[in-house]
């Protein structure tokens, strides 16, 4: 059986949520394992996915409402115990140093766009693959 990475996406808007699924495919790449997603539409919710573990990566929307996803990949950061890398979505390119702060392991505008989000995930991917090797 091939192994599969559980990826979580947090995000208040639905549509954001499908752009996150379709972008990336069942695989971002071909060197990468199988994707398996988690949708999360409350902060709340991301954090009782954590809890429960078994997350490889994080996609949050640094849009969402009512907390964006920069405070939460903050707190997570802070609070869950060797916390998955997280793939910050953004509005614009000049809130990079936002993402900085937030400790975003990777950020990438909003909307969208497949292969720039595909290739930040699989490295993402490869990043937790090494890391737990």
């Amino acid at each position: 059986m091939q192994p599969t990475a559980t990826v979580l996406v947090y995000s208040d808007d639905s549509n954001t949520r499908a752009q996150v699924r379709l972008a990336s495919g069942r695989r971002p790449a071909p060197d990468v394992p199988v994707v398996e997603f988690v949708e999360c539409a409350t902060p709340g919710a991301v954090i009782r996915e954590l809890e429960k573990g078994g997350i490889d990566v994080c996609v949050l929307d640094g849009e969402a409402v009512p907390m964006g996803g920069m405070g939460v990949c903050r707190q997570i950061k802070d609070e869950v115990f060797n916390c998955p890398p997280v793939l910050l979505l953004i509005g614009r390119p000049q809130d990079a140093w936002l993402a900085t702060w937030s400790r975003a392991d990777a950020a990438v505008t909003l909307p969208v766009e497949p292969v720039e989000f595909a290739g930040a995930l699989a490295s993402l991917l490869r990043q937790k693959r090494l890391a737990t090797a």
